[in-house]
């Protein structure tokens, strides 16, 4: 009952050309091919990425996976230690060189393609010995870089109207490299070549905003490898100087508007607006979307995992909605904000694997780019079709939402693929009549998922 998934192709969609003289490489700007959703598995060590992406992420129907930097850093048992580089050879707590392809190689055969989160914005705060064994100090890492890498403001961001500030000044204290130096720039290009060389299909760029967008263009050109698809960490910020806009020409940007509109709808009780959850954001095309990350699931901005089906029904919207490149972000329970990655197989979320998110994945590759129509909501509840694919229904409310649904389905009996397992409906069908009515019940902090890849 179940639908077989087509893998897509790496093809460009826009020339990325520009004032620098640099190899054209082509920008993503969207996820290549008919699989466009990630799954972030932040902080997992490489041989268990590449386990997921055997057991979960390929039989989902996931197109790419996101893993944490592979970069040498600072040694600590914090999160945030991932992000402060030492060196850029692959001797971090998640894997070295040999885990890193390995895992690559097990989710290429899955299916999955992967994307390698990319420091190099910054370097570190301190002095120390990396977690590959180099000893380092700000401002010299030995065999990387020197002190004339580095930007000449020697202090924090102080002014994020001051585009100068935001791109030349340190953030939370990190060196602060000179991403406009020919040498930076080529430090930079040779690391992610060797990423690429590795068999990584794209990049994530932490701290985008913190780089200008000529000199990311300039990084890219200097690369002998095609980057393969890019998206960047771009925040906006009320009345700040740099713009996510400014980064779309490169590829996808992360749009941290829209996981604080779906805190704000699902936490209200009032889910209308998010039919035009778009507004105000960027184009669908250079948007990647996600419900919470490390960073927001911390500083309290959006959902997370401790919001417990509410977090489901989010993500499952997210999943049918046609706005933006979804990103399902799967860390791991914590108290400690500062807390670092568990040590076994116990206390990871798993939300990539949870069957409501893993149906959802099923129904955006079954539905494709069709066009929402047929859009209902009241209070805490909504539904909404997508073209003659799909049809889903989410009820955030605390009773069960039963009613006669309008959609542009074929007659048939189908599976609510949001709830039955991958190989059995039972239990679980929904009719749907020669008019395209349904009559269906949504349990409470339930999800209806109806899609012509699942129909008996």
């Amino acid at each position: 009952m179940r639908r077989t998934l087509i893998g897509g192709s790496m093809a460009g969609v826009l020339a990325a050309g520009g004032l620098f003289a640099v190899t054209p490489w082509q920008s993503q700007a969207a996820p290549p091919g008919t699989k466009t959703v990630t799954a972030t598995l932040f902080e997992r060590p490489y041989r268990k990425v590449g386990e997921e992406c055997t057991k979960n992420l390929g039989p989902a129907g996931y197109g790419y996976v996101e893993v944490s930097p592979a970069s040498e850093h600072i040694s600590g048992s914090q999160w945030w230690t991932s992000y402060q580089p030492v060196s850029y050879k692959i001797a971090g707590r998640l894997g070295d060189a040999d885990a890193f392809k390995s895992m690559v190689d097990s989710c290429h055969r899955a299916g999955v393609k992967v994307i390698a989160d990319a420091v190099i914005n910054h370097m570190t705060s301190g002095s120390g010995k990396g977690t590959g064994g180099s000893t380092y100090s700000k401002y010299d890492y030995p065999g990387t870089y020197g002190d004339s890498d580095f930007h000449p403001c020697r202090k924090d961001i102080s002014d994020y109207t001051d585009r100068e500030n935001v791109q030349t000044c340190e953030l939370s204290g990190l060196a602060d490299l000179d991403t406009g130096s020919d040498h930076v720039r080529s430090t930079i290009a040779k690391y992610l070549d060797h990423l690429r060389e590795l068999g990584a299909d794209g990049f994530r760029v932490d701290a985008a905003k913190h780089i200008s967008a000529d000199d990311l263009k300039a990084v890219k050109g200097k690369m002998s490898e095609d980057p393969g698809f890019w998206v960047q960490e771009v925040i906006e910020g009320d009345d700040e100087a740099v713009k996510p806009e400014e980064y779309t020409g490169l590829g996808d940007v992360d749009e941290f508007r829209y996981g604080k509109h779906l805190k704000s709808a699902f936490s209200g009780g009032d889910l209308g607006g998010l039919k035009n959850i778009a507004d105000g954001k960027l184009d669908g095309s250079n948007a990647r979307t996600f419900v919470d990350n490390w960073d927001t699931e911390r500083n309290g901005s959006t959902l997370t995992y401790k919001d417990g089906d509410t977090y489901k029904l989010a993500n499952a919207f997210m999943l049918a909605h046609p706005y933006g490149a979804p990103n399902v972000y799967s860390g791991y329970e914590w108290s400690d904000k500062d807390a670092g990655p568990p040590s076994g197989d116990d206390g990871w979320t798993d939300m990539h694997a949870q069957k409501t998110v893993t149906g959802m994945v099923g129904f955006r590759n079954a539905v494709g780019n069709a066009e929402l129509n047929h859009w209902w909501s009241e209070g805490s509840a909504l539904a909404f079709g997508r073209g003659d694919k799909g049809f889903v229904a989410l009820n955030a409310g605390d009773g069960e939402l039963k009613r006669s649904f309008a959609t542009s389905l074929p007659a048939g009996t189908y599976c609510n693929v949001a709830e039955a397992s991958a190989d059995d409906c039972s239990g679980h069908t929904v009719k749907v009549a020669g008019d395209g009515t349904a009559e269906a019940t949504v349990p409470a902090k339930g999800v209806l998922a109806l899609d012509t890849d699942a129909v008996s």
